[in-house]
This record gives C-alpha cells, sequence and structure tokens, in this order.
C-alpha cells in the first residue's frame, strides 16, 4: 500500500486530535452512493475498505495517521447531451413553430442532463492521505496539485480548521537540482537515477530528457550552460526508496527497493497484519526520506528564518 506520489505539507500546529475525535468529524462525510443527478459525489472511506467488519474512516498504525477520499464521477459526453438536445430542440421548434430562444435551449439541455444521468456510468478513483502528528507533515498521494486540493476541500468541510501550509526549502528544487548534476554529485545518502528533465527558461521552453539513460557529466553541464536548469530528477535515497522530485517538490514515482520488501515480508501472516506491517514501514522510511530531501535543500525557510 506503498504512496505512489507524495504532495508534502506541513502541519502549522501540533497535532491534538484522538484518532477517535477524527473518526466523528469525518463521518458526516462519508461516501455514499450518489444521487442520479449528481454528476460527481465525495466523501470519505475507510483506508482499508472494511468497513462492513469494523474498520473506520481513520485508520492508526505506530500515532500514524491514514484516511482514505473517495471520489465517484458519471461518464457523460457533452457530445451524447448536445446530440439529444440537438434532437430536442428540432422536436420543439416542430411544435411551436420558431426556433428555441436561448433561455429555452439551456432548460432543455439541463433536462436532457438529468433524463441521462441515471444512465451514465460512474468510474471511481482513491486518494489517500497520511498525517504524521510525530514530525509533523501531512502527505497526499496524488499525482497533481489539484488532487491534493480535493482532499483539503474535504478536510475543511469535515475539521472545519486545518492548520498546515505549504512545505517550503531554503533552496529550490530547481537550482538544487541543477547544481547536483553540474557539478555531478548527489546530497549526502542520496544517488541520482537515469531519468532526468532539463528545460530552457526562455520563451521556446527548450526541453531535453533522459530515460533510463546514463546521465553524461560534460553532456549535462553543456545543457546547464546553454540556459537550461533540472526540472525533474530521478533519485535513490539511501538504497532503500527510488523517487522522481520535481520542481515544484512533488515527489513521484516512489518505490521501495529490494531491502525493503524482504524486511517486511519476514514473518507476515494474514491481510491485516501485511497492511499494518506496509503502513508502519512506509510511514518511518518516507518521515526519514522526507526529513532528509529537506535537510538537501537547505532546510525549511520558516525554521531559519525564525532561528
Amino acid at each position: 500500500m506503498w504512496f505512489k506520489n507524495l504532495q508534502i505539507y506541513r502541519l502549522t500546529a501540533p497535532w491534538t486530535m484522538s484518532s477517535e475525535q477524527l473518526e466523528e468529524k469525518l463521518a458526516p462525510m462519508a461516501f455514499a452512493d450518489g444521487m442520479s443527478t449528481e454528476m460527481q459525489t465525495q466523501g470519505w472511506v475507510p483506508p482499508r475498505g472494511d468497513s462492513k467488519n469494523g474498520g473506520g474512516l481513520v485508520h492508526v498504525v505506530n500515532k500514524q495517521l491514514l484516511l482514505q477520499l473517495c471520489t465517484e464521477k458519471k461518464l457523460l459526453p457533452s457530445t451524447v447531451i448536445n446530440q439529444v438536445t440537438k434532437a430536442r430542440a428540432a422536436e420543439m421548434e416542430e411544435q411551436q413553430g420558431f426556433k428555441p430562444g436561448r433561455k429555452q435551449m439551456k432548460e432543455l439541455k439541463e433536462q436532457v442532463t438529468d433524463e441521462l444521468l441515471p444512465r451514465a456510468f460512474s468510474i471511481q478513483r482513491s486518494t489517500r492521505v497520511w498525517i504524521d502528528p510525530v514530525n509533523g507533515w501531512l502527505v497526499v498521494d496524488a499525482a497533481s496539485a489539484s488532487k491534493a486540493d480535493e482532499v483539503f476541500k474535504m478536510l475543511l468541510k469535515s475539521l472545519e480548521v486545518l492548520p498546515f501550509g505549504s512545505l517550503r526549502t531554503e533552496r529550490s528544487p530547481l537550482s538544487a537540482m541543477t547544481d547536483w548534476l553540474a557539478a555531478d554529485e548527489a546530497p549526502g545518502g542520496f544517488t541520482v537515477d537515469q531519468d532526468t528533465e532539463l528545460r530552457a527558461t526562455n520563451e521556446g521552453k527548450a526541453t531535453v530528457r533522459y530515460v533510463r539513460h546514463t546521465l553524461d557529466p560534460e553532456d549535462v553541464r553543456r545543457h546547464i550552460a546553454s540556459g537550461k536548469q533540472c526540472t525533474r530528477l530521478a533519485m535513490t535515497w539511501t538504497d532503500r526508496v527510488s523517487f522522481v522530485l520535481t520542481e515544484s517538490l512533488a515527489v513521484k514515482r516512489v518505490a521501495p527497493l529490494d531491502v525493503l520488501k524482504e524486511n517486511a515480508d519476514a514473518g507476515v501472516q494474514g491481510e491485516d497484519e501485511r497492511f499494518d506491517t506496509d503502513f508502519a514501514l512506509m510511514t518511518g522510511e518516507l518521515a526519514k526520506l522526507i526529513a532528509d530531501l529537506v535537510t538537501a535543500l537547505g532546510g525549511e525557510e520558516q525554521q531559519k528564518k525564525a532561528a
């Protein structure tokens, strides 16, 4: 159950809410099957998907909290709506002797949409959220910031107040990654892998990508000297976790390496134990990875200013 992507945020105040209190606040926003007239429905679901067997909306292991947001969308293409609306408009014109006006067309389109929604297919996706009260992190398993924003909107509806802020470091990932490549030297505890992206800062935005390709230091330096900067960099942390760091400080393509998989497999019995073991291992490792990554980027901006 390892997170594939990390949108990382800092809790700006100590987390004092118990798991029971959090459960109570999430319950009114639990996921329910959408009404036939709703294009999208969102709500909290048990992270282990076992509500019938007593699983709650908050899963806790070693003081680490796991939540899961479910989003259901109806698949109703606009081309289908427009096609049916056009046919209905033609019937209306024949009956009343003149073309429907703008207001009539709007009402007709809304009516057609309401009629077609019950027959539309639905798709669901889940977004997991990890709250780390010990180290003060809030991490969303989402490939984009917009998906993380959906989580925050639901959290605010549930909790009313959510003390979190963007993670800001003294050095931008863009500057740091470019310097690491120019010096052909990764920060302590990290190694540079074979995927990277270099992009020019001018209007043309010329881009060079290396995919599963050994990086030639001199070749990379020529690109940097010509004005390109590193926007994505594949790295490995302490031979335990591989990932891709982006210019926005998002961590993508997170994958535990063999040494962690072997540790996770040792002595585990049953699905419940497997889930808890994986979650404990993931949170323990990723908390250290995040801390080391922040250090490699010069530390947190707010901490240095406050010092």
